[in-house]
Protein backbone atom coordinates (compact mmCIF):
# COMPACT_ATOMS: atom_id res chain seq x y z
CA UNK A 1 0.00 0.00 0.00
CA UNK A 2 2.44 2.56 1.26
CA UNK A 3 3.92 4.77 -2.29
CA UNK A 4 7.48 5.13 -0.92
CA UNK A 5 9.53 3.58 2.13
CA UNK A 6 12.41 5.75 3.54
CA UNK A 7 14.66 3.71 6.26
CA UNK A 8 16.08 7.23 8.38
CA UNK A 9 18.06 4.66 10.85
CA UNK A 10 21.62 6.27 9.25
CA UNK A 11 20.67 9.52 8.28
CA UNK A 12 21.97 12.18 10.68
CA UNK A 13 18.91 13.44 13.36
CA UNK A 14 18.99 17.24 12.09
CA UNK A 15 18.39 15.85 8.49
CA UNK A 16 16.08 13.55 9.21
CA UNK A 17 12.40 15.73 9.28
CA UNK A 18 13.62 17.46 6.10
CA UNK A 19 14.23 14.47 4.32
CA UNK A 20 10.90 12.59 5.69
CA UNK A 21 9.05 15.99 4.74
CA UNK A 22 10.24 16.31 1.53
CA UNK A 23 9.17 12.48 0.64
CA UNK A 24 5.65 12.84 2.13
CA UNK A 25 5.64 15.90 -0.40
CA UNK A 26 6.62 13.97 -3.24
CA UNK A 27 3.16 11.89 -2.34
CA UNK A 28 0.01 11.82 -4.47
CA UNK A 29 -3.45 12.45 -2.42
CA UNK A 30 -4.25 8.95 -1.22
CA UNK A 31 -0.62 7.56 -0.92
CA UNK A 32 1.22 6.81 2.29
CA UNK A 33 4.80 6.86 3.11
CA UNK A 34 6.39 4.12 5.05
CA UNK A 35 8.79 5.24 7.28
CA UNK A 36 11.63 3.09 9.27
CA UNK A 37 13.33 4.49 12.24
CA UNK A 38 15.55 3.51 15.24
CA UNK A 39 12.73 5.23 18.08
CA UNK A 40 9.34 5.65 18.04
CA UNK A 41 8.52 8.94 15.97
CA UNK A 42 6.09 10.54 18.19
CA UNK A 43 7.38 13.76 17.80
CA UNK A 44 7.41 13.53 14.06
CA UNK A 45 3.64 12.39 14.30
CA UNK A 46 3.12 15.83 16.57
CA UNK A 47 4.52 17.78 14.18
CA UNK A 48 3.00 16.73 11.31
CA UNK A 49 -0.44 16.77 13.01
CA UNK A 50 0.25 20.16 13.87
CA UNK A 51 1.71 21.86 10.67
CA UNK A 52 1.12 19.08 7.16
CA UNK A 53 -2.71 19.95 6.10
CA UNK A 54 -2.95 17.14 4.08
CA UNK A 55 -1.68 14.94 6.69
CA UNK A 56 -4.35 11.94 7.85
CA UNK A 57 -3.53 11.67 11.32
CA UNK A 58 -6.60 9.23 12.02
CA UNK A 59 -4.97 6.78 9.59
CA UNK A 60 -1.70 6.65 10.98
CA UNK A 61 -0.01 3.77 12.20
CA UNK A 62 3.23 2.38 14.14
CA UNK A 63 4.65 -1.00 14.24
CA UNK A 64 7.76 -1.84 16.73
CA UNK A 65 9.13 -4.74 15.05
CA UNK A 66 12.67 -4.62 16.64
CA UNK A 67 13.77 -2.71 19.75
CA UNK A 68 15.60 -0.27 17.17
CA UNK A 69 12.87 -0.60 14.05
CA UNK A 70 9.96 1.17 13.86
CA UNK A 71 7.63 1.62 11.16
CA UNK A 72 5.41 4.18 10.63
CA UNK A 73 2.63 4.75 8.16
CA UNK A 74 2.26 8.63 7.79
CA UNK A 75 -0.85 8.75 5.05
CA UNK A 76 -1.49 11.94 2.97
CA UNK A 77 -5.33 13.06 2.35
Amino acid sequence: MPAKTIDVRDVPPSERHPKIHAAFEALDSGEALELVNDHEPKPLFYEFQAEVEDFDADAYRVEQRAPDEYVATLPKE
